[in-house]
């Protein structure tokens, strides 16, 4: 069992009172956090971004107002599951006050990383964000955590690696041309040729290849079902769902500039990386045995789903862009599902569980709902998101990106139905009533699945505006 996920038996003793405050604390930090961030939003038109502040090192403007909403409102739910296994397992609370700091500190640079104004302070915090995840890794379930951890930090080594050689190709190619290199993503524009040439196209292949890897995109994506399925829950769901992001910012800060002198490179780019990871992810959910490691697979076919989505452009830009929201919640509903099942059965395999709606209704519930979600049904906002995204691509007339993608979404939705609707509605040996769940930490996962069905039925005219911003600043129609 995760040493983060250890429940306390009758005889051990309960988790020390000096470090019970951790727990709430974090709590109240991501609760002001998500506040002040929508007060922002409820304050300040759309007509009045971009704001710039520190001497333009960072902005305010319709794409990171976005993703400051999305990741604090995760990090909320997140934070209260944290502080609820506190009380439940001495492992964490021994634990709680360094990861909680550590959380925290990641917590920082991914907000601040949001709102980089700078190609090289962007590169920065995301690796400052793999800084702080790693050591958050190494508390997991593997059989060797540090192993795990190591391989994660190479993994995002190489990738932002990559990400920087290609910075330095850029780099080269406004020298080449008599340009002075300005990095702010407002004058990149002016600091490169706007005709192109082939070290502007090798820096944009190496920095897409590289961001694509901390996407989990393949072929680069090994290190993220490993990850995510030996790291804590918490820390699997930071990752997955928030860390996750701040690769998309880069990525659409790439293509809101480059797209224009190298749209053709970069789609195909794009769409070859997307169907080649929808190709692995339907073969691995096949062979998965671990519901954990299920759902990691699930998110590099999402993954793919998004970077042929985003290699479409134009129509298709409105749905990537919900797929990508409706998916932060997603993965969070998961993940933080899964902790609840580790904690109770022990086991992140799936023949180890059966009948799980009966022994766990709300958990069951919520996991089922996750994996439907997941799976593009509806009403939820994936559902939506996909039409929008197969519309696209059929509107753009590549038929055969469109017939490869439906195909492999079939197969991992018959892959996945196979291994997870057993294991939730199947008869359970475990005797005595249902456990319940308390809730404070039903509440986060109740709200998630809300967010989600709003997205696919209803959304609010300011939210829908900023989806619509964001959108065309990527090329949406």
């Amino acid at each position: 069992m995760s040493q983060a996920d250890l429940v306390l038996t009758h005889d051990q003793a309960v988790a020390p009172t000096q470090r019970l405050w951790v727990g709430p604390a974090l709590v109240v930090v991501a609760l002001l956090t998500l506040l002040l961030w929508s007060g922002v939003f409820v304050q300040t038109p759309l007509s009045e971004m971009p704001r710039y502040f520190a001497q333009r090192y960072f902005v305010l403007d319709a794409t990171s107002m976005l993703f400051l909403l999305v990741i604090n409102s995760v990090f909320l739910g997140i934070s209260v599951y944290m502080s609820s296994r506190v009380k439940t397992s001495r492992i964490l609370a021994d634990n709680m006050l360094p990861r909680a700091g550590l959380t925290l500190a990641f917590m920082l640079a991914m907000n601040l990383g949001v709102m980089a104004n700078n190609l090289l302070l962007l590169w920065a915090f995301i690796e400052f964000t793999t800084l702080c995840a790693a050591p958050l890794v190494a508390q997991g379930d593997a059989r060797e955590p540090r192993r795990v951890a190591w391989n994660y930090l190479l993994y995002s080594s190489i990738s932002l690696a990559l990400t920087f050689l290609g910075i330095m190709c850029l780099t080269r190619s406004a020298q080449l041309h008599g340009f002075e290199m300005n990095f702010a993503f407002d004058e990149i524009a002016r600091s490169v040729p706007l005709a192109g040439d082939s070290w502007q196209r090798l820096g944009l292949a190496l920095m897409l290849f590289g961001l694509g890897s901390k996407l989990g995109l393949a072929p680069l994506y090994n290190w993220m079902p490993e990850t995510y399925e030996a790291a804590p829950t918490s820390t699997s769901a930071l990752l997955a769902a928030i860390q996750f992001n701040i690769s998309v910012v880069a990525v659409f800060r790439i293509l809101h500039i480059f797209r224009g002198q190298n749209a053709g490179f970069v789609s195909h780019e794009l769409l070859f990386m997307g169907c080649l990871s929808l190709l692995v992810a339907a073969v691995q959910v096949m062979a998965a045995r671990s519901y954990k490691r299920l759902v990691a697979y699930a998110c590099v076919s999402s993954s793919g789903v998004i970077a042929i989505g985003l290699s479409v452009g134009k129509s298709a830009a409105y749905g990537v862009l919900l797929y990508i929201v409706s998916n932060a919640f997603v993965k969070s509903l998961l993940f933080l599902t899964a902790g609840r099942l580790r904690a109770v059965y022990g086991s992140n395999e799936i023949k180890s569980l059966s009948g799980v709606i009966r022994v766990l209704p709300f958990s069951g519930l919520m996991f089922a709902v996750g994996i439907f979600a997941l799976l593009g049904f509806p009403p939820f906002g994936s559902f939506l998101a996909e039409m929008l995204i197969l519309s696209g691509i059929v509107q753009s007339g590549n038929l055969i990106a469109f017939t490869l993608m439906c195909t492999m979404l079939t197969i991992i939705f018959v892959a996945t139905g196979r291994s997870i609707f057993p294991m939730l509605w199947g008869s359970s040996n475990r005797q005595g009533p249902a456990l319940q769940e308390t809730w404070v930490t039903a509440l986060p996962k109740l709200g998630f699945v809300f967010i989600l069905l709003m997205l696919g039925v209803y959304t609010p005219t300011a939210l829908s505006q900023l989806l619509i911003q964001v959108a065309q600043s990527i090329g949406g129609q």
